[in-house]
């Protein structure tokens, strides 16, 4: 009978502290999950079930399993502990991401056992800005309003139905979605330029600690693209992020958008690492 790496462990509340170092050593490349650890407070399961590698007692790395897999400072003895625990669960995630080195190697692992993924993006740099943008902002770029959901929420469907490949709301989803761009709205971390009703540029920041922030859902009205509404819009983004959320902003991109890679350039972001996304 085939049993569970020893080293491995699903953790705990006590387990905190030592998560909050293994997060720490890379406060932006671990946004994402410190944000949500963050949030969840004393009870670390309400940040996601998250699992340790051990070693001598001490936990030298771990993984985030939800709607997303993410490693954290994993080595190649804690992936192939993990991958044995997953195969075993079998897969319940949409996508896996994070450092492309860890991603890359766990997924390596999982594809004998969980047939080949829906898509592999490999070369997504890790971008930051921690100072005002190289260029102004759009002074149009605003806080949406709770009132403006229905506005902003067609924007969001096309923004990840064009990224991502699926749309966000099919298989009965349409509430849960709604109800995600409605926390982002209510936490003012949903950005957009609205112009007689029309978004034309929206980005919210997905994930936040007191030290970083994540950008993600960047958009622009196809049909006034072209124009360097995303260049304005994303300076407006980081100005208002900085002021309001935290001093550092990130983002990952994937490498094939030219046109959002320069952008983010001319804004003043810089590569700070390399990320991958597998998706199911």
């Amino acid at each position: 009978m085939t049993t569970l790496a020893p080293a491995t462990r699903t953790l705990t509340a006590a387990d905190s502290p030592a998560l909050q170092t293994l997060l720490t050593r890379d406060p932006v490349a671990h946004c994402f999950v410190a944000g949500r650890v963050a949030s969840a407070g004393a009870d670390l399961s309400r940040a996601g079930d998250a699992w340790g590698y051990v070693v001598d007692d001490e936990l030298a790395s771990a993984l985030f399993v939800g709607a997303n897999i993410v490693p954290i400072e994993t080595t190649a003895a804690a992936r192939a502990a993990f991958a044995q625990r997953l195969r075993l669960t079998g897969r319940r995630s949409s996508s896996m991401v994070g450092r492309a080195e860890e991603v890359l190697d766990l997924w390596r692992l999982l594809e004998p056992a969980w047939g080949r993924a829906r898509d592999v993006r490999d070369k997504q740099p890790l971008l930051m800005i921690d100072r005002a943008p190289a260029v102004p902002g759009d002074p149009a770029v605003r806080c949406v309003r709770p009132e403006e959901i229905d506005l902003l929420l067609p924007a969001s469907i096309a923004m990840f139905t064009e990224e991502v490949g699926v749309s966000p709301v099919s298989g009965g989803m349409y509430s849960a979605y709604r109800s995600r761009v409605a926390e982002l709205i209510a936490h003012k971390r949903s950005f957009a330029r609205i112009d007689d009703g029309r978004v034309v540029f929206k980005a919210e920041v997905g994930a936040a600690t007191s030290s970083t922030c994540q950008i993600q859902g960047v958009w622009v009205d196809p049909e006034l693209r072209g124009r360097g509404l995303s260049i304005s819009g994303m300076a407006a983004v980081v100005e208002l992020a900085r002021r309001s959320v935290a001093p550092v902003v990130s983002l990952y991109v994937n490498d094939f958008n030219r046109t959002a890679r320069r952008s983010y350039d001319r804004v003043g972001f810089q590569e700070v690492g390399s990320f991958a996304t597998v998706l199911f």
